[in-house]
């Protein structure tokens, strides 16, 4: 699998990487997803340590650490559990991101991070305090580089502007194209977009029909919209899910797209799909069917 640049760092990730929010819970199904992603070439791997409150850490970890050398581990913190409340509160301070990244790294089973990531972001932060934070993990050797996943206009803007950020995750696909509207500028500041939610919840693949009956809409798309948008999709290639793949790809400023599986059947699917040659201009033209719509929130207009 061909590998590409995470902005000015010295980071190489396959164009594919596994977003491992979706591996199952049991140690030796998770195994199988993951073991049959290095196989076929992927070395990059997302986690969080939000995911079911550490045990999906866990189980990369525990699977992972055999391979270590040859990987890109990636994970986020932000999100703070406490014990006996429901859910959990957002705490970018200086003082929880240094504490949360001992636990990941003890979870995980490793010594460093290769990418670290703030899993979120509001204006109301103290952005320079968490900054600092990421600063002083990459100069302690703790983290080799660090990003931000946010979908907010302006929470990524002030990000890139103060910080040496390397990655901006965001959810981009044929049906969700606002992130467009930023390439620019996270190129300009020596940055690289992670797409999630790269074939938008099944639409983007061959169940997408079936899929679409039961949602309300999409994005900007109302529910009779999102129907007519998905069946011009499908009329227009044959592998939808192949030309998903291929549409994000085709952005130099995508470093990789995540893929979430929970068997390895389906992340077999999903190979299958990025080994399937597309026509650039078939993305051209399921591109014209799509409408780039504007974040209308988490924006301050100057």
């Amino acid at each position: 699998m061909k590998k590409r640049k995470v902005g000015s760092s010295d980071l190489y990730v396959s164009e594919l990487g596994l977003g491992c929010m979706s591996l199952p819970t049991e140690l030796d199904s998770a195994r199988s997803v993951l073991d049959e992603a290095i196989e076929n070439g992927m070395n990059y791997f997302d986690t969080a340590d939000l995911y079911d409150k550490g045990t999906n850490e866990e189980l990369v970890g525990a699977v992972l650490k055999e391979k270590r050398k040859d990987l890109i581990i990636a994970t986020k913190a932000g999100n703070k559990w406490t014990s006996g409340e429901t859910g959990w509160k957002w705490d970018p301070s200086k003082e929880h991101i240094m504490s949360a990244v001992k636990q990941s790294l003890l979870r995980l089973q490793l010594d460093y991070i290769d990418l670290y990531q703030l899993h979120g972001g509001t204006m109301e932060d103290n952005a320079d305090e968490t900054i600092e934070a990421f600063e002083t993990l990459k100069k302690e050797g703790i983290i080799r580089e660090y990003g931000i996943s946010s979908i907010r206009p302006n929470v990524i803007q002030r990000f890139l502007e103060n910080s040496s950020a390397v990655s901006v995750m965001m959810q981009y696909n044929l049906l969700d194209r606002r992130p467009e509207e930023y390439f620019s500028l996270i190129e300009q500041h020596g940055a690289s977009v992670v797409t999630r939610g790269t074939i938008a919840k099944g639409l983007l693949t061959d169940e997408g029909l079936e899929r679409v009956k039961t949602m309300d809409g999409f994005v900007s798309y109302s529910q009779t919209e999102l129907q007519q948008t998905v069946q011009a999709l499908s009329e227009k290639t044959t592998d939808l899910h192949a030309a998903a793949l291929a549409f994000n790809l085709r952005q130099p400023v995508i470093a990789s797209a995540l893929i979430g599986s929970r068997t390895s059947e389906q992340l077999r699917e999903t190979l299958n799909a990025y080994r399937t040659p597309v026509d650039p201009n078939l993305l051209a033209e399921l591109t014209k069917l799509t409408e780039q719509h504007r974040y209308d929130q988490h924006r301050i207009e100057s």
